[in-house]
């Protein structure tokens, strides 16, 4: 986070970056989630998030669908991620 950024711009900045990924299979798994969930987030669920927004796509996708262990700080979140993929 920028020291100066509002919780708004990050907000906006984390939108951003959610859609505007390396491929479109995470454009669409990461910017889905920021549609549906990123309003709602605050402390250190955005904290993660915006975390695991500077991610490799790759190994993103890996751990999304399951291919890799993520690491058990994002495990969660990574559950999360495949639970949304899974119920589309």
């Amino acid at each position: 986070m920028i020291m100066s950024e509002s919780l708004e711009d990050r907000r906006k900045r984390m939108h951003i970056r959610a859609w505007r990924r390396g491929t479109k299979e995470m454009d669409l798994i990461l910017g889905g989630y920021a549609d549906q969930y990123l309003g709602q987030l605050d402390g250190a669920d955005l904290e993660l998030f915006d975390s695991l927004l500077g991610e490799d796509d790759h190994a993103l996708y890996q751990w999304v669908t399951g291919q890799a262990s993520a690491p058990v700080h994002y495990a969660a979140l990574i559950a999360e991620l495949s639970a949304r993929q899974a119920g589309r």
